[in-house]
């Protein structure tokens, strides 16, 4: 009888692309600016630009997304995986290249 549901353990969680959530987006943005040293990493905010990679959210697990923050003093790149959000020490080149492996295993 089938009164309880095996649950296939290789089944893939379900996952929903956020790239396209703006409120989101915002508070992630926001959050990483909170973690930037005015002098150090800006002078100023007003020309800073955000650039996601990815952006998703994982049953069970949260947030997965790579992305950068560009200041009028350098770029920096983050990472928000479940709730935790870190700033990275990665080259442009690699973090373009871990955009698209994610990109490609994603779709």
């Amino acid at each position: 009888m089938g009164f309880f549901k095996r649950k296939d353990k290789n089944a893939r969680p379900r996952e929903t692309n956020e790239i396209e959530n703006k409120e989101l987006k915002e508070r992630l943005a926001d959050a990483a600016l909170s973690l930037l040293a005015q002098g150090k990493d800006f002078k100023e905010l007003n020309h800073t630009k955000v650039k996601f990679g990815y952006l998703f959210n994982v049953e069970n697990h949260g947030l997965e997304s790579l992305f950068k923050v560009t200041t009028d003093k350098t770029t920096a790149y983050f990472q928000a995986k479940g709730e935790e959000l870190m700033r990275l020490d990665l080259p442009e080149g690699l973090y373009q290249a871990t955009v698209e492996q994610v990109l490609a295993l994603h779709s």
